[in-house]
């Protein structure tokens, strides 16, 4: 017999003996793990919000709606730099001009017609000055914004805040895990793996009940960092 061939057979018995028993070793292993899952959550004051703001306008004319919004975002984003926004802080987001047609009233044999032209101008701006909230959204009222379409808060740095979060998550993780075991009467060993389960999210809490100085009622509440994670602990005794 050639040494390959008998070289080869040696080795695939060698595979058919110690494949099964490598197998059950890997699943005794699994099997002697405790898989727990850990959340953690970190609250602070704000110190930016964002607030998506715009100007509308109803003409006869395309042009003369579009004119009178021109005129002013113009207008507010002029004020806004004064006010101390930076320019960076300031974005245009969604600038329509739309017919508007004659109502459903009119029978089939009647064509629509369009009676006239509304214009659209949306900004989306982030103010850092929490103080000067109230008298902004006053002052951007007066240079002619009449829709408002959200404001939320939110953190200039949230890192901190997420790395705090993140620690008390792995530390409820093993709390957890502790308690098990000790129920089960279990003995913990060193951690095998630790899963993030998602990024962080940034979320509002109870509204708090003042207001900014001046201007329109602003509370600014809570924002809230969470964290969760997977932790995988081997189990070293009965």
């Amino acid at each position: 017999m050639k040494p390959s061939i008998l070289l080869a057979g040696v080795l695939a018995a060698f595979c058919a003996t110690t494949a099964p028993a490598l197998l059950a070793a890997q699943e005794l292993t699994q099997s002697r793990q405790i898989i727990v899952n850990g959340e953690g959550e970190v609250t602070a004051a704000p110190d930016m919000a964002t607030i998506t703001l715009g100007v509308t306008h109803r003409a006869d004319e395309a042009k003369a709606a579009m004119d009178m919004t021109s005129d002013n975002v113009a207008a507010i984003l002029e004020r806004l730099a004064t006010l101390g926004v930076a320019e960076s802080d300031m974005q245009t987001r969604n600038l329509t001009l739309n017919p508007v047609w004659s109502d459903n009233g009119r029978t089939d044999l009647e064509q629509n017609v369009i009676t006239g032209f509304v214009a659209s101008n949306t900004i989306y701006v982030r103010v850092r000055d929490l103080e000067g909230l109230g008298p902004l959204l006053d002052a951007v009222i007066e240079d002619g914004a009449n829709d408002f379409n959200g404001l939320q808060f939110s953190m200039q740095n949230p890192d901190p805040l997420m790395d705090e979060a993140r620690k008390a998550a792995v530390k409820d993780a093993m709390a957890k895990a502790v308690l098990y075991a000790d129920a089960a009467g279990i003995e913990l060993g060193q951690v095998r793996s630790i899963t993030e389960q998602g990024g962080g999210r940034p979320m509002m809490m109870e509204m708090a009940a003042s207001a900014r100085k001046g201007g329109v009622p602003i509370a600014a509440g809570e924002v809230t960092v969470s964290s969760s994670v997977s932790m995988v602990f081997d189990i070293v005794s009965p």
